[in-house]
């Protein structure tokens, strides 16, 4: 298996994990975001109903990843297209990387708010999102 279908594949993974947990388990994610002591709280099931948009979000790249490795389509072949889509899943495991950037500048959760992101279910998205930023990226690079 070349770099490139490897990082697709986990992408695939990836992405339609993050679908699954962000759109169909929102009550485990809710018990990441939100301390035990406020998941009472009014609000709480607010934010769970919420998250689901992120696994909205995740399932069309996790798809697209999906189609490019097992359909290998025509225009997928062109190396200007495979460059830029290699740059597009880069930039979307950086944006999920990035944000949680502020949050661990931040201390993580501070009292009842933001997330610990260098604990538990959080330490692991962002060191994910980061590696696949990083082989995303060194697949669009070797394709330069």
């Amino acid at each position: 298996m070349r770099f490139a279908d490897f990082v697709l594949l986990l992408n695939v993974l990836w992405f339609g994990g993050a679908f699954i947990q962000f759109s169909i388990a929102q009550g485990n994610t809710l018990k990441i975001l939100v301390p035990r002591q406020e998941r009472a709280n009014p609000i709480a099931p607010t934010l769970s109903a919420s998250v689901a948009f992120l696994g909205g979000i995740n399932l069309p790249i996790g798809l697209l990843s999906l189609y490019l490795l097992a359909a290998r389509p025509p225009f997928f072949q062109a190396g200007d297209a495979q460059l830029a889509l290699f740059l597009f899943f880069a930039a979307c495991h950086f944006s999920q990387f990035a944000y949680n950037l502020p949050v661990l500048m931040r201390g993580g959760r501070v009292g009842v708010a933001y997330w610990p992101v260098l604990t538990g279910p959080m330490l692991r998205i962002f060191v994910i999102d980061a590696t696949l930023f990083v082989a995303n990226l060194v697949v669009a690079l070797l394709l330069v």
